[in-house]
């Protein structure tokens, strides 16, 4: 028995680099775009049983724009980044960046006052281990950035500090399949037979 987990990154709201903690806008136009673009391809997955996002405008705005009508689900919210909420990582370096560093040097390390990266990779972590299991059940979730990098190292059970190797972008999407305890990154592309001469 096993799950088909497949996180839709959320459309932007921002430029990537005016990218902020805990961004709670709403979709640009530029995302609204983007959706519409990439529509066709993503429609597919609405066939999935069970639908979730994450509880931020844009995370929604994406689920529905796609007509997957997702419940929020609060385990999958951006990483609490306590006093940084709503900073670039650029203007908290400017401000603290002895605790930027240590903040991206120890997964443990709460300087913002807010929640570690390791508390946050486990939240997340969580939340996919106590998915109802059903075997072929399929899941979509549309997600932040930053809760896709968490659920990936918790799946790959890869040292924390990978998260900050892991570049998810806007409106793609990553699949892990299994059970608790049990993840696999899966791979989905093209089948390509061999041409017969």
């Amino acid at each position: 028995m096993s799950l088909r987990v497949t996180f839709v990154a959320a459309a932007r709201s921002a430029p990537l680099l005016a990218e902020r903690f805990e961004d709670d806008r709403p979709l640009d136009q530029a995302g609204w775009d983007e959706v519409q673009h990439a529509a066709g391809g993503l429609l597919l997955l609405a066939v999935a049983e069970l639908r979730y996002c994450s509880p931020t405008p844009r995370s929604r705005a994406t689920g529905d724009a796609l007509g997957y009508a997702p419940l929020g689900q609060p385990a999958l919210r951006d990483c609490d980044m306590g006093r940084w909420r709503g900073l670039t990582l650029g203007e908290a370096m400017a401000r603290e960046p002895a605790a930027v560093d240590a903040w991206l040097a120890d997964p443990r390390a709460t300087p913002h006052g807010g929640e570690s990266l390791l508390a946050f990779i486990a939240r997340v972590g969580g939340w996919l281990d106590t998915r109802p299991l059903e075997d072929g059940g399929r899941i979509v979730a549309v997600a932040e950035p930053a809760v896709i990098r968490a659920a990936l190292v918790y799946a790959l059970k890869a040292p924390p500090s990978s998260y900050w190797n892991i570049d998810v972008r806007p409106l793609s999407t990553t699949t892990v399949t299994g059970r608790a305890g049990r993840w696999y990154l899966r791979f989905d592309g093209a089948s390509t037979q061999p041409s017969r001469a």
